[in-house]
């Protein structure tokens, strides 16, 4: 008989502080999902698990970086990449389903960094309901470094590949996601 599995963390203050994050590398290990399941037989469960451990390893990785380096967490920095790839702005709804969050996420997200003077926020003339979110030049320069250090973390954490195995797990998870987004 299979072992139970332990589910993913799902506790909203683990999630949305990132609190795994400050995991010393040892905790790390524990992190390794692909422990839950024994071995022999189970190919699709052990793969989810190896993308859900290397999805939380290198997530965990980045969220430590931008707060220590930045002081931001991964949903501001999201959401400024967000707004910085369009610059003539966003709706708020839009943000939300790009972001895959809540409308409630990304307004508190928002009004942070309209505070900041990172991000300003003005009604649409055709729906006064609607505000459209934009960078201001502050929050584009100060996304822009975070982005450029970003890339260079990314780049080391994928650094143990070799380019043509990322050419090919891009490629195989190109294909999967087809699979998943395709009817």
């Amino acid at each position: 008989m299979p072992r139970p599995l332990a589910r993913p963390v799902t506790d909203p203050d683990v999630v949305a502080t990132g609190a795994a994050s400050h995991a010393a590398p040892a905790d790390l290990v524990s992190l390794d999902l692909e422990t839950r399941v024994g071995e022999g037989g189970h190919a699709a469960l052990r793969l989810w698990l190896r993308l859900l451990t290397c999805t939380t390893l290198v997530e965990t990785d980045i969220r430590s970086r931008l707060r220590q380096q930045f002081s931001v967490t991964l949903p501001r920095f999201d959401l400024m990449s967000q707004l910085d790839r369009h610059p003539e702005g966003l709706k708020m709804g839009e943000l939300s389903r790009r972001m895959m969050v809540t409308g409630g996420n990304v307004t508190g997200i928002t009004d942070q960094l309209q505070q900041e003077g990172l991000v300003s926020r003005e009604p649409l003339p055709n729906d006064r309901r609607a505000y459209l979110i934009r960078l201001t030049p502050a929050g584009r320069e100060a996304f822009s470094r975070m982005a450029l250090a970003h890339e260079a973390w990314v780049e080391r954490l994928f650094a143990g590949l070799a380019e043509a195995d990322r050419d090919a797990l891009f490629r195989l998870l190109g294909t999967l996601k087809t699979s998943l987004t395709t009817p």
